[in-house]
């Protein structure tokens, strides 16, 4: 009976144990509202002091949550500082001072000597004289021919195969084994005016070979980031056979305008506007990114672009004189690492 009579004890205890419990956060939270309704607002979190270092908190998980306050914090801070600086920009009105330009790695470029003028006499008699003049005075038409290194993959093919819905007038042959020794004097004999082969290795294209046809230059382009049609996300419909129209972007310096000109020279001259296609090559820190849109116009002002696709990443890795020659050609610029990118801010195109 003794037993049984702890027992009970024992259980009206743990019961008044549990309903103190569940009655004090009840308290904390009607002494709370008291503080609130009276005006007296609750204490805010200690900020961090002056000298306070993160990294001396040993533990691993306090550190961490240490940090991410921290992070909150300065993140608060910006946030307020945007908007008191919106606030007085707003109030200024027109006298406000004009917005700073952030600084980038691209508009603190190194400047290069052999930036284009446009109105530079020397650089208007050099496009005069090159291997594109025939093209840009329109006495020949673009007609391309599109390869691929020996056995390609079908990763190789179908980019070449899109490429040439890209390109007008381009046609797609297969290598068979040829040498470009043997390639180069038969697109000559059958009027074709440039030469892209596409390389690989592993079964995915790294490499972009463009020869303009019949007295050179040959550019090699090192080439990443391929993405074919059904790989882009919200992609359009397969592309029409109009000509699009092409923007060539930031090609400042005399090698650059070279580069330029010999994607230029792969499009006819005259665009047909009613297709609504543009194909763009944007140079930035010497990477050529290859886009292919449609652009939808959403109303009179407003003007939606959609990709169509392929995309891809282009690095110039070497221009040579005249057509390809491995052994005995001549090269104008062939892109040395150690030597050419010591600075990060200094570009060659």
């Amino acid at each position: 009976m003794a037993k049984a009579g702890d027992k009970s004890s024992g259980s009206a205890k743990k019961s008044l144990k549990r309903k103190a419990a569940t009655e004090e956060p009840q308290e904390a939270a009607v002494v709370g509202d008291e503080a609130t309704e009276s005006g007296v607002k609750p204490p805010k979190a200690a900020a961090f002091p002056p000298g306070f270092s993160i990294s001396e908190i040993k533990n691993k998980q306090r550190r961490h949550l240490m940090f991410t306050r921290w992070k909150e914090q300065q993140r608060k801070e910006k946030l307020a500082a945007k908007k008191k600086l919106k606030k007085e920009r707003e109030a200024l009105g027109d006298k406000a001072p004009p917005k700073p330009i952030p600084k980038t790695i691209d508009n603190q470029r190194v400047y290069d000597e052999t930036t284009v003028d446009p109105n530079d006499e020397e650089v208007a008699y050099d496009e005069a004289t090159d291997e594109f003049a025939s093209y840009f005075n329109r006495q020949t038409s673009p007609k391309i021919l599109i390869t691929t290194s020996d056995r390609p993959h079908g990763r190789t093919v179908r980019l070449c195969e899109q490429l040439s819905t890209v390109i007008p007038n381009s046609h797609v042959y297969y290598r068979r084994g040829l040498a470009l020794k043997k390639i180069i004097p038969q697109c000559i004999s059958r009027d074709f005016t440039d030469l892209i082969v596409i390389n690989e290795d592993r079964k995915t294209p790294n490499g972009l070979l463009l020869s303009h046809l019949p007295n050179g230059p040959t550019a090699h382009f090192k080439m990443s980031s391929v993405r074919l049609r059904k790989e882009i996300k919200r992609r359009g419909k397969d592309p029409t056979e109009h000509v699009p129209e092409i923007i060539l972007n930031n090609f400042t310096t005399r090698l650059g305008h070279s580069v330029g000109r010999m994607f230029a020279s792969l499009f006819p001259h005259n665009p047909q506007f009613i297709g609504r296609q543009v194909a763009t090559f944007h140079n930035q820190r010497d990477y050529i990114f290859f886009r292919f849109h449609r652009y939808i116009f959403k109303s009179e002002k407003k003007v939606g672009i959609q990709e169509l696709g392929p995309r891809f990443t282009l690095k110039l890795r070497s221009l040579q004189k005249g057509t390809f020659d491995s052994k005995y050609g001549e090269y104008e610029w062939v892109h040395k690492p150690r030597e050419m990118d010591t600075s990060r801010r200094k570009f060659h195109l």
